[in-house]
Parts: structure tokens; sequence; C-alpha cells
């Protein structure tokens, strides 16, 4: 089963131009290296939460998306909100996956107890928050990739 992805980067100076996404490049290579996926979307948003759950309920509702993995706006700054905007759009928390992330993120510093990443599904698609930094986008995925199509199957009814 190909897994289908859409890639939200959520940061304001990316959105304006004013910085290079990096973080949604590596996450496209990273699982379509290590799963039988195929990237659909790719977006950057600005740090808005209206904006980041109105494409998340676009991309599960509409577009049908079997996973989406957003990256920044997980942090403490004042504008980080992907977390809440996630949680104004799922139906239930997955929170083993974020748990998993900051667990051996802390093998490599004491900062990632400050991830408010959440992960969680609305209808058939699985949602997971990981950090802007390409460095903690890396160690994040490599923790839960794994695990990944496991639970698309789950959800899509082909393993109970």
């Amino acid at each position: 089963m190909t897994i289908s992805v859409g890639i939200l980067t959520v940061s304001d100076r990316s959105y304006r131009g004013e910085r290079e996404d990096l973080s949604g490049p590596l996450i496209r290579q990273l699982v379509t290296g290590r799963l039988e996926a195929e990237v659909k979307l790719e977006a950057v948003v600005p740090d808005e939460r209206n904006i980041i759950a109105g494409t998340l309920v676009v991309w599960c509702d509409e577009v049908g998306l079997d996973l989406i993995l957003t990256t920044g706006g997980t942090g403490f700054a004042p504008r980080d909100v992907t977390p809440e905007a996630t949680k104004d759009v799922i139906e239930k928390e997955v929170p083993g996956l974020a748990e998993a992330m900051r667990a051996e993120g802390l093998k490599v510093t004491p900062h990632a107890m400050l991830s408010r990443a959440v992960a969680g599904i609305r209808g058939g698609t699985l949602i997971v928050n990981l950090p802007g930094s390409p460095k903690a986008v890396r160690e994040g995925l490599e923790v839960i990739l794994p695990a990944i199509p496991h639970g698309i199957e789950i959800l899509k009814g082909a393993v109970e």
C-alpha cells in the first residue's frame, strides 16, 4: 500500500520568502526514501492558526491524504500555534508518536522536552507535528517512521 502524504511547513519567514524551507524537502526525502509513500501535496503557510487548521481540514476531508506531516510552530514563541491548530481539527489524539519523538530527542538535548508537538487522527488521516529545524525533523522522523505504515494500515481498515 502506497501512503499518500502531505507536507505542511509552518513558518512566517519561509512563507514571506525570507528564509528557505529546508525541513519540508528533508521530510520529502526521508518519507519517500524509507516508506512506500508518495508526496501528493506540499505547502508553506504562515503561523496563523486558522490557515493551518483550514489547510489540514482540506487535505484530510477533500483530498483524503493518509498522512500529513507538519514542520514548524511547535515551540514557545508567541506565534507558534501548530499544535493548537492541529488539536482544533483532530478527532483522536495519538500521544505515543509525539512522546516517542520527545523521548528520543532528550537523548540529544534537554531542549527536546520543550516541544509542544502533537499527533492525531482526523477521519482516515494521521497528522503529526514535527519541529521546525532540519536536525530535529530527522531525529523525530527516524523514531516514528517504522511505526507509520502499520498505523496507516489500521486506520484504513487493512489490519485489525
